[in-house]
């Protein structure tokens, strides 16, 4: 029989149903799903175990959510931006002079944001050790000429998102992505999520595990620009296991967290959702973050995205039915979005990856499950 832990209102137990499936099924080891409405914590549900036959999966067992933590990062932008701290108009070589070179200078912290900065990847070979400098791996990036001309198109930054955001971040405020998150977001509001996890917190990181017959980013892309992003370096599952990437700062691909933590995170971006009512940001500066600031397909990704501030904005129900819904997927499964005008934020985290790199069935059909219920 399938134990499935933690709480469900009234009215979403089809949301429980369908996260039961997924583990009597075998389509999860372990996994959390949560869901906030109107405030309320309706769903936070957790199941199965950190690894096949091994210790069973808790309320505070952390799970890397790969990309999902570009969403993260793109927050806590935000949260500098409401304070005045940045603007999304401003040019990033207002905050970082040397990323002005090789004529980027004109280039604003939506475009970068957005993807459209021209340096989803690296022209020089990079270890994955590289990785984990990020001192290095920004100056690289402010060294170099961009990939396309800046502004004229979108290329998913696939790793090198998370060394211009957290160059952002550090420039503004003299502190690390990862700290702001801690510092500014998590702590305060008790959200159990980490750019970068602490010693203290490795016993409750679950290890990831490889789907079978999985779509790799680095050969199922069929050029080879696509590529070249996604093998200089090459990240697979076992790199993400190690605990060098775990303590890293990676504000691209290795947050570590909860659903509940990421439900929570969303729903804190607008007054409708945010479990006290008091949100992270004011409408002004959400309406800035989930505006589009370019659109088409995307070079790096191969298929047509709406990016805003950070944040992918909805398509093909990824998120639900309403098109102004927003949030970000990870590789794998994971997710965490916000619809404010049906008052839901979601969260999702898993250990075993899934196949498809785009639309993860499980995460789909719990998206489907939510909105059903509302």
């Amino acid at each position: 029989m399938t134990i499935i832990h933690g709480t469900c209102a009234p009215g979403f137990e089809p949301i429980r149903d369908q996260f039961a499936k997924h583990v009597q099924d075998g389509a999860e080891i372990g996994a959390s799903f949560a869901v906030v409405h109107k405030g309320e914590r309706v769903i936070d549900l957790w199941a199965g175990s950190t690894e096949p036959g091994g210790a069973p999966w808790q309320r505070n067992t952390l799970a890397n959510v790969f990309s999902t933590t570009k969403g993260i990062a793109a927050i806590c932008i935000a949260v500098l931006v409401d304070r005045g701290a940045v603007s999304y108009d401003d040019k990033v070589s207002t905050y970082w002079p040397e990323f002005a070179s090789h004529g980027k200078g004109d280039i604003t912290v939506a475009q970068m944001l957005s993807h459209q900065a021209g340096l989803a990847g690296f022209r020089d070979p990079t270890r994955i050790e590289e990785l984990y400098d990020h001192d290095a791996m920004a100056a690289r990036l402010a060294a170099q000429d961009p990939l396309w001309e800046p502004t004229t198109r979108s290329g998913y930054h696939a790793f090198t998102f998370g060394f211009l955001a957290g160059e952002l971040v550090k420039r503004v405020t003299g502190k690390t992505l990862g700290t702001i998150l801690q510092e500014e977001i998590g702590k305060p509001h008790g959200i159990d999520f980490f750019i970068g996890v602490p010693d203290t917190e490795e016993p409750r990181v679950a290890p990831l595990f490889e789907a079978e017959n999985a779509e790799d980013p680095a050969t199922a892309l069929a050029s080879d620009f696509q590529k070249l992003i996604f093998s200089n370096p090459t990240v697979g599952v076992a790199d993400a296991n190690n605990r060098a990437w775990r303590a890293a700062e990676l504000p691209a691909a290795n947050g570590h967290g909860t659903a509940a933590a990421l439900a929570t995170l969303y729903a804190l971006l607008d007054a409708r959702t945010a479990p006290a009512g008091t949100p992270l940001i004011s409408p002004a500066t959400l309406a800035a973050l989930r505006t589009v600031r370019i659109a088409g397909d995307d070079l790096v990704l191969g298929m047509p995205v709406r990016w805003a501030s950070g944040m992918i904005m909805n398509e093909m129900n990824l998120y639900g039915p309403n098109d102004q819904a927003f949030g970000h997927s990870g590789w794998g499964g994971s997710f965490g979005c916000l619809d404010p005008e049906a008052g839901v934020a979601i969260g999702y985290v898993l250990n075993q990856m899934g196949v498809a790199i785009v639309g993860d069935p499980r995460a789909m059909a719990l998206v489907a499950a939510t909105y059903a219920c509302l």
